[in-house]
């Protein structure tokens, strides 16, 4: 295990990710008032069990740590809030204790860019490299032999035969033609279907369709089915079908009021029904709002451009001076020390005069707490390029603007992978200093990579790919040899300090061999010690049989290394005033609850067999509380069990109305952890050898109980003997530490009956009430 630099605490991995610890810092307030701190009394031993998902040891802690920061009884150590395991525990109480701010120069770049990217890029002023707008390009090719050291060009080279490809950097001077549609042919006039499909007119710098020169409104977005005739169903319940053979131009370009139009209706007229428009038509894009798209909003940006930039439809054009996905970073060429947040006020700066001529080796110094992390600008093709160019303004981001420019949250599934990348970037824990950096983050986006995968043309996967796990391990590995080549930190450690974030349902299990030494932050904490191979039941996404010379022979989660974190959640200020996960036992009138998808018995339910892998559908076959396509319940179904897969607008009023809360997977990860502890209901997780959030730094025992999937059978005969245990040892808790060993004739008729005598060892005199 790497300690942070200039720090002799180990355990360093847990720092990185010390922001996002807020999600689980309230698990006390959450479980107090419901669970004691320890399963070792409950006496339901059979089927509950301490989770067995253990993280191996970390190494010899210092003694005087054990004294000063003690475990409880469930060998948990509190910091801020969250009970630890007890290693990582004291080791971030003992670093918190003695850390200080130290003083780190930060590099700023002077490498200018040829042309200034020609007015259609950002410059890298670190490597001296373009960020090209979408639809540009900066690069120029040149062939060459074999003979080439390989390794020290591949990620600038297309083999091709016996020839070698080298691209060297030309400003943004090329203007690429993206088209909307896929080749046509006699049968298919348009191509065949496509996301970006367009029978009106194509951007080609974004593969985007809109109405186009000669329409009243030519930027009005024209895609998919609006330029497509539309067929109507024969029957009233059946739904409209789209002849994706057929263009409509004569109705999207007609200016007759009585006609189904598009491109020239006025909004006004059609709000006020004096004029006919087609449904199918809708404003998909970003930075558009209005059922006609009649107000131009802002679009989403990394953190906005940080104030440095404008935001074109995802991608930050930088002002002056400034570059990076967020406009974050300064230059030597800045016009003035308008520094950054998350650089601090500087310490030193260099004389004004300097920046007037061509400077070389401009530094500043911060004062700034560890640990350092490095964030890499990648090409554009890794982030900047598909936010600018996706189809769907929800696509990807996990916020949009209204037509007041207010913030709408959006329920992007994988959307913690760019909140943590926006925290990250405007963290006080950033430097730009590599050569003093603690941590080093690769900021790939895969989730927006295979949402994205196959929407244009352009995007098409190889056909020797074929699966999107496969396209997204080539795409990890062509960041890896892009970072491994244009930097030095990467061949220090052989990558152990660097982080990647793989947040598509199975995690880093298609992570390339070659990134495997570093820390992988995922959803999904398979270490495949039952579960083996892929589990999603989506064949796309399924990672099998990518050919062992590219993704090598590892499991898909290290709990040594790697960490789970939690999904996103929608931001929601009503969650905070209601103080659902507050609820009191004696409200909680369900003793377990699960509402998902169940699989192919029900109704909607996902068709694979092998969807959850097979869980969801063991415990609904038992304990179903709503009929399946047969019409039977569960065969131990219970009144004050709820398993159904009826979706609820009162999801969080039923969690909150719990006792225990079913944690299983779905195609992958899903969010019931979060969705639990939020409510304040207890988890109840179903999935071997799986982690889930922090499980491998926190100690679970504390707040949650973990079944064995080969118990679903006695579930709910354990939660009820656990429930009536629980609650019998908090009365005697209570009354112990409050009374001394005698019970009160009120607290008897809570159900206290035991004295301090019949009381395990550690709750009789002399034990420390603040272990308890």
């Amino acid at each position: 295990m790497l300690a942070i630099r200039s720090m002799k605490c180990p355990v360093a991995f847990v720092g990185v990710v010390g922001a996002l610890v807020v999600l689980v810092t309230a698990v006390h307030v959450f479980m107090a008032p419901i669970l004691p701190s320890s399963l070792d009394y409950f006496g339901a031993r059979s089927s509950i069990s301490r989770p067995k998902n253990a993280l191996p040891g970390v190494g010899v802690m210092d003694s005087r740590l054990r004294g000063q920061f003690p475990s409880d009884l469930s060998s948990a150590v509190t910091f801020r809030g969250a009970p630890w395991k007890a290693e990582v525990g004291r080791w971030l109480a003992g670093c918190h204790a003695n850390s200080s701010s130290v003083n780190v120069t930060q590099a700023i770049g002077a490498k200018r860019c040829e042309k200034d990217c020609s007015g259609r890029g950002v410059c890298n002023y670190d490597l001296g490299e373009c960020r090209c707008f979408h639809g540009y390009s900066g690069w120029s090719y040149i062939s060459v032999s074999l003979s080439i050291n390989h390794n020290a060009f591949s990620t600038r080279i297309c083999i091709a035969e016996n020839l070698m490809v080298l691209r060297t950097w030309k400003g943004c001077e090329e203007v690429l033609k993206l088209e909307c549609n896929l080749p046509s042919s006699p049968e298919w006039p348009t191509g065949r279907w496509i996301v970006s499909m367009c029978a009106a007119h194509c951007d080609t710098t974004r593969a985007m369709c809109f109405c186009g020169p000669g329409t009243k409104y030519p930027d009005r977005p024209a895609a998919e089915a609006c330029g497509f005739k539309t067929i109507f169903p024969a029957k009233p319940d059946d739904p409209k079908l789209t002849d994706w053979k057929t263009p409509d131009l004569e109705n999207i370009f007609t200016t007759n009021r009585s006609k189904l139009g598009w491109c020239n209706v006025v909004p006004e007229d059609a709000y006020s029904s004096k004029v006919k428009f087609k449904e199918e038509c809708n404003c998909k894009y970003d930075g558009l709002w209005g059922q006609f798209c009649e107000t131009h909003v802002e679009c989403s940006c990394i953190n906005q451009c940080s104030g440095h930039g404008y935001c074109r439809g995802g991608f930050c054009q930088c002002d002056g001076g400034y570059f990076g996905i967020d406009c974050s970073i300064p230059s030597a060429y800045s016009l003035a020390y308008d520094w950054p947040s998350w650089l601090q006020p500087p310490v030193n700066l260099p004389d004004l005069k300097i920046l007037n001529s061509t400077p070389i080796n401009v530094k500043a110094i911060v004062q700034k707490k560890r640990p350092l992390i490095y964030v890499y600008d990648l090409p554009a093709e890794f982030d900047n390029h598909l936010l600018e160019g996706r189809h769907f303004k929800f696509q990807c981001v996990n916020r949009i603007y209204d037509d007041r420019n207010r913030t709408l949250w959006t329920l992007q599934l994988y959307g913690a992978q760019m909140a943590l990348y926006e925290s990250i970037l405007a963290s006080p824990h950033r430097t730009l200093n590599g050569d003093e950096a603690d941590y080093f983050y690769v900021p790939v986006l895969d989730s927006c990579l295979i949402t994205r995968s196959d929407d244009a043309p352009h995007l098409l996967m190889p056909r020797d790919l074929r699966r999107r796990s496969y396209h997204a391990l080539e795409y990890y590995r062509t960041a890896y040899d892009h970072i491994a080549q244009q930097y030095p930190y990467w061949n220090r450690t052989s990558g152990r300090d660097h982080i990647w974030f793989f947040s598509w349902d199975e995690g880093a299990c298609y992570a390339p061999k070659e990134i495997w030494n570093s820390m992988m932050l995922v959803h999904w904490g398979n270490t495949n010690t039952k579960h083996k191979n892929s589990t999603t039941a989506y064949w796309a996404d399924n990672w099998d049989h990518i050919p062992l010379d590219r993704r090598g022979n590892h499991p898909c989660f290290d709990p040594r290394k790697d960490l789970v974190l939690p999904a996103w959640k929608v931001p929601d200020p009503g969650a905070i005033w209601l103080k659902l996960w507050a609820r009191p036992r004696s409200n909680r009138t369900t003793l377990f609850y699960f509402n998902g998808n169940l699989g192919p018995a029900y109704e909607g339910g996902r068709p694979e067999d092998t969807y959850s892998m097979g869980i969801r559908q063991k415990l609904a076959a038992e304990f179903g509380s709503t009929p399946n396509k047969q019409g039977n319940l569960g065969r131990q179904h219970a009144a004050d069990v709820t398993v159904t897969y009826l979706r609820t607008d009162k999801y969080y009023e039923e969690l909150a109305s719990s006792v225990f809360c079913g944690v299983m997977p779905g195609d992958g990860w899903s969010g019931r952890m979060e969705d639990s502890m939020l409510q304040g209901c207890i988890p109840v997780i179903i999935q071997d050898g799986i982690f889930l959030p922090y499980e491998n730094v926190l100690n679970y025992n504390s707040f949650a109980v973990r079944v064995q999937e080969d118990d679903i059978p006695n579930l709910i005969n354990t939660l009820r003997l656990l429930r009536k245990n629980a609650f019998d040892r908090y009365c005697i808790i209570n009354c112990t530490m409050t009374l001394g060993g005698k019970v009160s004739s009120k607290r008897r008729k809570l159900g206290c009956q035991t004295s301090a005598q019949e009381l395990p060892e550690v709750f009789t005199e002399g034990s420390s009430k603040k272990s308890v």
